[in-house]
């Protein structure tokens, strides 16, 4: 999971509860994470080469995701064009659910999908719509 503005506590209580785990922190095997965050927000990096663990999703979640993780930096495609793509043409609301639940915002690039009008729709991260306008237009700048 990715989360930011959450006390570390917080957010260790919050992947134990919703994934029935026992947390055990260990920045050597978060550094990778956080730098490749870090080089994304400061523009220097395009792509995340992480593992991703989709344990606990439905079958509809990992598939959105999976094709979420797929739109090309700088693009963006529509929920309606999502749910076209796995073959249920109206599900567009179902995808933004499931968007608004991502895990894992950025590296799963939630602020990548917009409304069937363009428009930027909802963002759950801190900021919301600003937050959104800011990622995407972070990726129309040449990397640093």
């Amino acid at each position: 999971m990715v989360e930011w503005e959450m006390p570390e506590a917080d957010f260790i209580k919050l992947i134990e509860q919703r994934y029935h785990v026992r947390v055990i922190h260990d920045e050597s095997r978060t550094l990778e994470v956080i730098n490749q965050l870090a080089g994304y927000l400061n523009a220097t990096r395009r792509h995340f080469s992480l593992a991703i663990d989709f344990s606990g999703m439905t079958p509809f979640q990992v598939e959105v995701l999976r094709l979420t993780s797929q739109i090309p930096y700088g693009e963006t495609r529509t929920y309606k064009e999502i749910a076209v793509q796995i073959g249920k043409e109206n599900a567009a609301r179902a995808v933004g659910r499931v968007e608004a639940t991502n895990p894992m915002p950025l590296i799963i690039p939630c602020h990548r999908v917009l409304g069937s009008d363009g428009a930027l729709h909802g963002y759950g991260g801190p900021g919301g719509i600003k937050l959104k306008a800011w990622l995407l237009e972070l990726e129309k700048s040449p990397l640093k």
